[in-house]
């Protein structure tokens, strides 16, 4: 078995607890609201801020060895660029407030998500990092373009609004593809097993993100009561 195999096949609990959490179901089913949308991108922007500081931090701290990776790491930093504008830009398009986001804090679930990627860059095996790669690239490619359409049909929202849903989960696609081949060349058992537990870790820690996010009103209970 391939190592991207066993990796997939090794945080695959972890993954579906990611996936079951109340709020992904609920937009997958079409259940959505504005304010929930917008708190998504909000914490979206938060953590898609620190995605090329991030990646630049890895690959400063990658040992000689993995020289090799180089040439990979400045293309997923080049294609990155400008991804936390998207997202201002879609909150724009809600009619959200961008610059108060820009200037905001993040739930304390996304700020521990970013604190614990710098960690494993800084503190653990820089390798881990890539465990961050998987749980996003992998999460947009499955989530992403299902859940912009539902929210979207759901709010009626403009085209718009969905930038950074739609060309993260199209990018993303495409960078499934040639993180596969990377896992597939890491051979070292004890970067493998840092792999592993970064993303089962960042599998926890997105759905803590998703979880701090406010459910939808139910408007088929309130509507007998509405005006």
């Amino acid at each position: 078995m391939s190592f991207y195999a066993r990796l997939n096949e090794q945080s695959q609990q972890a993954r579906q607890q990611l996936l079951s959490v109340p709020i992904i179901q609920g937009a997958l089913q079409g259940r959505v609201s504005l304010p929930s949308y917008l708190a998504f991108l909000t914490e979206a922007y938060h953590h898609v801020r620190h995605t090329v500081p991030l990646l630049k931090a890895c690959k400063a701290a990658l040992p000689a060895r993995h020289v090799w990776l180089y040439d990979a790491m400045d293309e997923y930093i080049e294609e990155e660029q400008g991804h936390d504008e998207w997202i201002l830009d879609d909150i724009r398009a809600c009619g959200g407030d961008a610059e108060a986001v820009r200037h905001g804090r993040p739930a304390l679930a996304t700020e521990v998500m970013v604190a614990y990627a710098y960690d494993t860059i800084a503190r653990g095996n820089p390798l881990g990092f890539f465990g961050m790669v998987h749980v996003l690239e992998g999460t947009s490619v499955a989530l992403a373009l299902m859940a912009a359409d539902r929210i979207q049909t759901g709010l009626g929202l403009p085209d718009a609004a969905f930038s950074y849903l739609r060309s993260h989960g199209t990018l993303d696609q495409e960078h499934t593809a040639h993180f596969a081949l990377l896992m597939d060349r890491i051979e070292d058992v004890a970067d493998q097993t840092a792999i592993v537990h970064a993303a089962r870790a960042f599998y926890h820690l997105y759905a803590d993100v998703f979880r701090s996010l406010p459910l939808p009103q139910d408007t088929t209970a309130a509507e007998p009561a509405g005006a």
